[in-house]
């Protein structure tokens, strides 16, 4: 079993850190809540302080993704083919536009995929900074505490749509090329 090093990246981005950050929305979502919902207890109010660390890796994971993305991944798939290139397999955007049925997957998807997920690390960012800022207080101030909790719905949404996007992508015009990468070495039959 072989993957090719692009491959490989885009499984590290899609899959390692852009999966485990869907993951980890959903933690966020029950922590938040039973920490700071009206009649959290003791045990559920000091865990306010995890949550903060909590957010904090989250968004770290998050710009890990985004950074990803845009740095490593966005080059290869924006690659242009040299004159004459028939086989555009390894030029994703153009294998995309160059067929009626996938050029949607370019100008809507790609498009959409380039800006939206930049939402995601900015908006976790921005709860995890609130949560850290008031810590244990947070639960004092309701309308920060709902505003807390709409950004981490807001970048949890992003974040589907990109994947969403991402994986269709993928699955219409993969990014690979590079060295192989043996994984697994079996019998050929």
């Amino acid at each position: 079993m072989e993957i090719t090093a692009r491959g490989l990246w885009t499984m590290i981005h899609g899959m390692g850190f852009g999966a485990l950050y869907l993951l980890a929305c959903s933690g966020a979502l029950a922590q938040i809540y039973r920490c700071c919902a009206p009649g959290a207890t003791a045990a559920g109010r000091r865990g306010q302080r995890f949550l903060g660390a909590y957010l904090v890796v989250m968004a770290v994971l998050a710009w890990l993704t985004v950074f990803t993305g845009a740095y490593v991944i966005y080059p290869w798939y924006r690659a242009l083919p040299p004159a004459g290139t028939s086989n555009l397999a390894d030029f994703p955007q153009r294998l995309l536009m160059s067929n009626p049925a996938t050029i949607g997957w370019h100008s809507i998807g790609m498009e959409w995929k380039e800006y939206l997920a930049w939402l995601v690390p900015i908006s976790i960012t921005m709860a995890a900074a609130v949560c850290l800022r008031y810590g244990p207080s947070l639960r004092n101030f309701p309308q920060l505490r709902r505003a807390v909790l709409g950004f981490i719905w807001v970048s949890l949404l992003a974040a589907l749509i990109a994947g969403f996007f991402g994986a269709m992508l993928v699955m219409h015009a993969p990014v690979e090329g590079g060295a192989a990468i043996r994984l697994m070495q079996g019998e050929m039959p």
